[in-house]
């Protein structure tokens, strides 16, 4: 018994005991896409509704999942910020089967994630660029760009306004 105690207060004093109150991704990082976190009705830039998304905070804060509904798609993402290289990283599915893999940082009032660059079958190169922006209202843009090798916009593939509901 003598021997347990020992052993205890060892583990004790030395931090090898974890604190169960800590949070492994309760950090400033972590934080950095949490203005998209929540309830929203989404609308085109004409202000006519094009969907709902319900973004929650999963696994102890370490997981941002995406919940898209519209007419004629769903879909989600699992957002999550990866220590290894210090990036924001999104994976989508959606019901048609297409997916996405993104990778950025933290802007200004903002997220940016890029995908790889994508090789056309006509040769050309370009890459999906998505920005989210926190607007002073608390509504929140999402515009997704297809963006040539030279950094130009190709096409913008979606621009939505999040407002919460």
């Amino acid at each position: 018994m003598k021997q347990l105690i020992l052993l205890f207060s060892i583990i004790a004093t030395t931090g090898f005991a974890q604190d169960s109150t800590q949070c492994a991704c309760c950090d400033i990082q972590h934080d950095q896409f949490d203005f998209w976190v929540g309830n929203w009705n989404v609308y085109d830039t004409s202000g006519n509704e094009i969907g709902k998304n319900t973004i929650v905070e999963m696994q102890d804060n370490c997981v941002l999942q995406e919940s898209w509904r519209s007419p004629n798609s769903t879909g989600t993402s699992y957002n999550y910020y990866n220590l290894t290289d210090s990036t924001w990283n999104q994976v989508w599915i959606n019901n048609s089967g297409t997916h996405l893999e993104l990778k950025g940082n933290a802007i200004e009032n903002g997220m940016q994630l890029n995908s790889d660059w994508i090789t056309h079958t006509s040769g050309t190169e370009y890459r999906n660029s998505i920005v989210w922006k926190k607007q002073p209202d608390g509504s929140v843009t999402q515009t997704w760009n297809i963006m040539g090798k030279d950094d130009t916009i190709i096409s913008v593939l979606f621009h939505g306004i999040y407002r919460r509901n």
